[in-house]
């Protein structure tokens, strides 16, 4: 197995879902060269940071013909897909439309895993596993870890450079209103009468632009707080930056970057099973209101598991 290609759409969340089973792959062959076809922002996590040596972006007109049925294949395409040992596919492919195509460029060792993950099935992680496992391989850790860089590592110190640590990063936002803790919380969590301020020199507030509204609003009523506004940074310099903080945030795929990068982490859950969904990491600490409503998880409980995850992180460092 001298070239390996792993396929891999989806979020931010469903990629870092998909790393134990690609450190496994790795470490089962250290001396492969292991490229990635995804979407670049995400899949730069991997990109010369370990788990891969090169990234090829999912989105082009000439690969959109892999998707239909005996449509005329490119040659530069079918000569690059050709040039694998082995392919593991986790796209999406009920008809297996995609399969076939690739198995037409000669592909002979061709794995696909699950295109979407089934709740009755166990942890996602393990779902993900499935494909490489078929090889033989062993995938005994899910926890999900990224490697930041020295350029990463960089940066991040460059950012948080006039911050004082301790260091608590939150990301107010997700994908979806229904995982989203009320913005009053929030604001209550680190109110001026609030312990947590006594507990933390600094705050690092994360978003991108589904939170511009929060933002907004946090931006006037934090203006005279030790905080930094990290806006729509790179994936590698947020993993950097995450991983000399504690963090608090929802179910979502910046709440997996930061398990990934090793900080101590309060996730809250609502409508989501975090028994399928919540990083294994044993740095994360699932918060889950018996309800399943986040409107129904109370500050104080918060508050306190906050208080827990920083003290934590102190002690690690």
């Amino acid at each position: 197995m001298r070239r390996i290609l792993l396929i891999r759409g989806g979020a931010i969340g469903d990629f870092l879902l998909t790393l134990p089973a690609l450190k496994a792959l790795r470490d089962a062959f250290p001396n492969s060269h292991i490229e990635i076809l995804g979407y670049p922002h995400i899949a730069a996590l991997a990109e010369r940071r370990f788990y891969a040596q090169a990234v090829r972006s999912l989105e082009s007109v000439a690969l959109s013909k892999f998707f239909l049925r005996n449509s005329d294949l490119t040659r530069e395409l079918t000569t690059y897909f050709a040039s694998f040992d082995l392919i593991i596919s986790y796209l999406h492919d009920p008809d297996r439309i995609f399969e076939s195509n690739l198995r037409r460029c000669g592909i002979e060792n061709l794995v696909c895993g699950p295109g979407k993950i089934v709740e009755t099935a166990g942890h996602a992680a393990r779902q993900l596993a499935e494909p490489v496992e078929k090889l033989g391989i062993d995938v005994v850790d899910l926890t999900e870890k990224v490697f930041p860089s020295h350029e990463d590592r960089q940066i991040a110190a460059e950012f948080l450079a006039t911050l004082s640590p301790p260091i608590l990063a939150i990301h107010p936002g997700s994908g979806s209103a229904k995982k989203n803790w009320p913005l009053e919380n929030w604001l209550a969590l680190f109110s001026a009468e609030s312990e947590l301020w006594k507990l933390f020199s600094s705050l690092v507030v994360l978003s991108g632009e589904a939170e511009e509204r929060v933002l907004s609003r946090l931006t006037n009523e934090w203006k005279d707080r030790n905080a930094r506004w990290a806006r729509n940074l790179s994936l590698p310099h947020l993993a950097a930056i995450l991983e000399r903080c504690a963090f608090v945030g929802h179910d979502s795929g910046i709440s997996h970057l930061a398990a990934a990068a090793g900080a101590q982490c309060v996730l809250l859950f609502g409508p989501t099973n975090p028994e399928i969904w919540a990083p294994r990491n044993r740095n994360v600490r699932v918060l889950r209101a018996r309800t399943g409503r986040l409107i129904d998880l109370s500050v104080a409980s918060v508050q306190t598991a906050v208080a827990a995850a920083l003290s934590q992180g102190s002690q690690s460092s």
